[in-house]
């Protein structure tokens, strides 16, 4: 389980995710995936510390719906939305100051 990342389902995606205003990141992650436990610590600290952008988890154990729906076809993948419509997506964990050169730009910063 992650750490202070929101969880979302398939179920309240549409409302976590697609209808808030502003900068969501999803991390598509499973329990068993060693990648994905080096990227959470990484995107705790980039939600503690950034106003400009909520980050969120997906198991995609749990929820293979909305991990098809945006073709997460590996993990960790993370993708960005911004005011509900998807703008960016990374695959693979990365260096928090990787992850930021991606963000950045997209959000404006």
């Amino acid at each position: 389980m992650s750490g202070s990342l929101p969880e979302v389902t398939d179920a309240s995606f549409q409302s976590d995710v697609i209808d808030q205003p502003g900068a969501t990141l999803v991390d598509f992650w499973a329990p068993w995936c060693g990648p994905c436990r080096v990227l959470t610590p990484v995107l705790e600290e980039i939600n503690d510390e950034r106003d400009d952008i909520r980050v969120v988890s997906v198991n995609v154990d749990d929820n293979q719906q909305t991990a098809a729906q945006f073709e997460v076809m590996s993990i960790p993948t993370m993708v960005l939305f911004k005011d509900g419509n998807m703008v960016g997506k990374m695959v693979g964990a990365m260096p928090k100051r990787k992850l930021l050169e991606q963000l950045d730009p997209v959000l404006g910063a």
